[in-house]
């Protein structure tokens, strides 16, 4: 029982020594503006793609008239 309780102090022990504890990264605010841009371009794209494929569809709609 002894042995038991001395090895949960030491694994205690080891865990609280290395609490894992990771160093923060700080997000500036150029950080924020970049990926606040890459998102816009994203959607900007996929809003050309979206527009392209309805006027290609309108306007075979329109020539099969």
């Amino acid at each position: 029982m002894k042995k038991l309780f001395l090895v949960l102090a030491v694994a205690s022990l080891g865990f609280v020594a290395c609490n894992n504890e990771a160093e923060t990264e700080t997000i500036t605010p150029e950080d924020s503006a970049r990926v606040a841009d890459s998102i816009a371009n994203a959607l900007k794209m996929e809003q050309d793609k979206m527009m392209a494929d309805t006027t290609g569809k309108m306007m075979s709609d329109t020539l099969k008239k």
